[in-house]
C-alpha cells in the first residue's frame, strides 16, 4: 500500500493559516503541520494543535526570511539590522558554510527552536525548515547530532521525482530544483539513514508552492510513487500579505477539503498518516 503524509507549513505564520490547518485536518486531509515557533501567531497555533490530538505538528526551523528565538545580539552574524534573518538564501548559506562563528550561531539558534517547540508541550513529529533550509550541510549536521537530546525521529526529505511531477503537471520536461540541491537531498538522506531517523522518500509540491489546487494535488495522486510519499502546501483562509507568493488564493486550503481529493484518495487505498506513523508512534 502506498503511504502518504499530507503536510502545511508555516503553521503559526498567521490566524488564516492556522484556521485552514485546523479545518484542514477536522474537516479534509491534512495529517501534518510544521509549527514557526516565532510565527507571529504562534500561540494561536499551539492552542489549535492541541484540540488536534491526532494532527503531527513538527518544527519549521526558520533560519532566513522569518524571526529568531535568540536576541540579534546573540546571533549578529545571522541576523541583518532588523534583528530578523535575511531572505537571501544563498548568501546565508554561504556565510554559515565559511564562518565558523556563523556556524556556532546557526547551532545555537537550532537549539534555541527547538527548546522552544519543546516549551509548547506538543510531541515534536518531525522536522523541517523554512524554504528547505535544512537542506544546507551544516543545518543537517547540527539536527542529527541534536536529535537524540530532543527526540527528533523524522525528519522531511526534500526530493522530487521530476518525472512523475513533470506528468502531474502536464509538462513534457521539468525540473524541481538545481542540481547542487538534489545532491543536498542525497545527503540528507543518507545521514538520516545512517542515524536511523525516519523520512519520506518522495516530497511532491516543490515546484507547485502556492498553486496546489485540488486538481492538482489529484494528479499528484495519479502518479503517486511506491514508499512513503509526502505532499506539503500552504494553505490559508484568505490571502496573508506577508508571503504573498504563496499565499494569494485560497486554492491550497480549499484543495485539503475538496470531497474530490478525499475520495480520490479511498479509491486508490492511498493510507494517510503523520510522520510519527513511519515509526508506529501515531
Amino acid at each position: 500500500m502506498k503511504k502518504l503524509i499530507i503536510t502545511a507549513d508555516d503553521f503559526g505564520l498567521d490566524e488564516a493559516v492556522n484556521e485552514a490547518i485546523e479545518a484542514g485536518h477536522s474537516r479534509g486531509v491534512l495529517t501534518a503541520a510544521s509549527l514557526m515557533v516565532t510565527g507571529a501567531a504562534a500561540a494561536d497555533a499551539v492552542a489549535r494543535a492541541k484540540r488536534l490530538p491526532r494532527l503531527g505538528v513538527g518544527l519549521h526551523l526558520v533560519l532566513i526570511d522569518g524571526t529568531p528565538v535568540l536576541p540579534s545580539g546573540e546571533i549578529p552574524a545571522l541576523v541583518d539590522g532588523s534583528g530578523k534573518f535575511p531572505k537571501d538564501a544563498v548568501a546565508t548559506g554561504i556565510r554559515i558554510f565559511c564562518n565558523g562563528e556563523a556556524r556556532r550561531q546557526a547551532a545555537a539558534e537550532i537549539r534555541a527552536q527547538l527548546d522552544a517547540f519543546r516549551r509548547t508541550g506538543l510531541p515534536l513529529d518531525h522536522v523541517n525548515a523554512h524554504h528547505h533550509f535544512h537542506l544546507h550541510p551544516v543545518v543537517q549536521r547540527v539536527l542529527i547530532e541534536l536529535a537524540p537530546e530532543f527526540g527528533i525521529k523524522a525528519v522531511r526529505l526534500p526530493f522530487e521525482p521530476r518525472h512523475a511531477a513533470a506528468r502531474a503537471d502536464g509538462r513534457r520536461s521539468w525540473f524541481a530544483a538545481g542540481l547542487l540541491e538534489a545532491q543536498f537531498a542525497l545527503l540528507l538522506r543518507r545521514r538520516l539513514d545512517a542515524a536511523g531517523i525516519a523520512h519520506n522518500d518522495h516530497i511532491f509540491g516543490l515546484a507547485d508552492s502556492g498553486a496546489m489546487t485540488g486538481e492538482r494535488v489529484r494528479r499528484y495522486l495519479d502518479v503517486l510513487s511506491d514508499g512513503v510519499s509526502e505532499i506539503y502546501l500552504h494553505p490559508a483562509t484568505r490571502p496573508v500579505a506577508a508571503y504573498p507568493a504563496h499565499y494569494l488564493s485560497r486554492g491550497e486550503y480549499e484543495a485539503l477539503i475538496d470531497p474530490m481529493v478525499a475520495s480520490a484518495l479511498a479509491r486508490r487505498d492511498i493510507a494517510t498518516l503523520p510522520f510519527a506513523g513511519l515509526s508506529g508512534n501515531a
